[in-house]
């Protein structure tokens, strides 16, 4: 139980954000679709303390018809910068991706990133599975990950509360690759936000 605690504080401190319903107009998601040329892929995102090792985020990219990151109750779209329908954000361009990975990487936290690539059938699902999932109330950003992870992987995955636990089942699908980003800023990331370009994060 108090690891429990302990994990759920973790992952309060990071996001910062309520089960809030946003949906943007099919408009705005239309003009922000991005279609990376890369492989139809799902990219785990693990945000884990580096003073204890705990998880504190989990989030999934999703390159398919489009590219879109679920963000569960996550904060890095706080200022409304990008068109989002609950916790799915929409228009992840690889200036986007950047930004994102570095907005949660910092003195206190790294970022475990795990890529796998899919049929597009599994990439449509996914999709599917996101938008079908929000919005999402703080704390449970692992079990809304690890849901949509079970949907695809049935019978490999299972549904967890903790981020590691779902990054290391992520981990056990053949084909998944990995790498861990560090950096060393401060621990108030609200300058990534404040210095990002949103027109430049459209054209790149």
């Amino acid at each position: 139980m108090r690891s429990l605690l302990l994990a759920l504080c973790a992952v309060l401190a990071l996001s910062g954000c309520a089960a809030e319903s946003v949906w943007s107009s099919d408009e705005e998601v239309t003009r922000a679709a991005y279609r990376h040329d890369g492989p139809p892929r799902l990219t785990l995102f693990t945000m884990i303390n580096n003073n204890n090792g705990s998880g504190a985020h989990s989030a999934l990219m999703i390159n398919g018809a489009q590219r879109v990151i679920f963000d569960p109750a996550g904060s890095f779209n706080s200022l409304r910068t990008l068109p989002e329908r609950n916790d799915v954000l929409y228009g992840i361009t690889p200036h986007v991706e950047d930004v994102y990975t570095r907005y949660h990487a910092r003195k206190t936290f790294h970022v475990r990133i795990q890529r796998l690539d899919v049929s597009p059938e599994l990439a449509a699902k996914a999709i599917h599975l996101a938008e079908a999932a929000g919005p999402v109330p703080n704390a449970a950003c692992s079990m809304a990950t690890s849901r949509i992870l079970a949907g695809l992987f049935p019978g490999k995955i299972s549904t967890s509360w903790f981020p590691n636990k779902t990054a290391d089942a992520f981990a056990r699908i053949p084909g998944v690759t990995e790498e861990t980003l560090y950096e060393y800023d401060s621990d108030d990331n609200s300058g990534v936000l404040a210095t990002w370009d949103p027109a430049r994060a459209r054209v790149n």
